[in-house]
């Protein structure tokens, strides 16, 4: 059974090519289009294994739901990577506080993101 990976971003293009990359690497992908419907998608798909969020999105950015999702009883803490233009120190030390567990700037490269993901749900 492949691996449930939930990816938020606003960008569809970036979800497609983001879903296209983990799905060729073995992975089942659901999307999401901002914070918001992040923590929804994650509340009804409890066996979500890993997250992947940009930080910049409408409604709710990544940092705020990555703060939302680990301190929240009601939700599962999958582990949480940032795929972000940001590529800022402060913004990383930010990310990482809340709860992030790693970090890849845009525009990605397709085996650094399936080794990143493998390594989040120890695949």
């Amino acid at each position: 059974m492949a691996h449930k990976i939930l990816i938020v971003d606003d960008a569809k293009t970036i979800r497609q090519q983001v879903n296209f990359t983990l799905t060729k690497g073995g992975f089942e992908v659901i999307e999401a289009e901002d914070g918001v419907d992040g923590i929804a998608k994650l509340k009804n798909n409890k066996d979500i294994k890993a997250i992947i969020s940009d930080i910049n999105m409408p409604n709710m950015g990544g940092l705020e739901m990555v703060a939302q999702i680990n301190t929240s009883s009601d939700l599962p803490h999958p582990p949480i990577l940032m795929l972000t233009t940001e590529g800022a120190a402060e913004m990383i030390a930010e990310a990482k506080k809340a709860g992030a567990s790693g970090w890849i700037t845009k525009p990605f490269k397709p085996e650094v993101l399936i080794e990143a993901v493998k390594k989040l749900v120890g695949a």
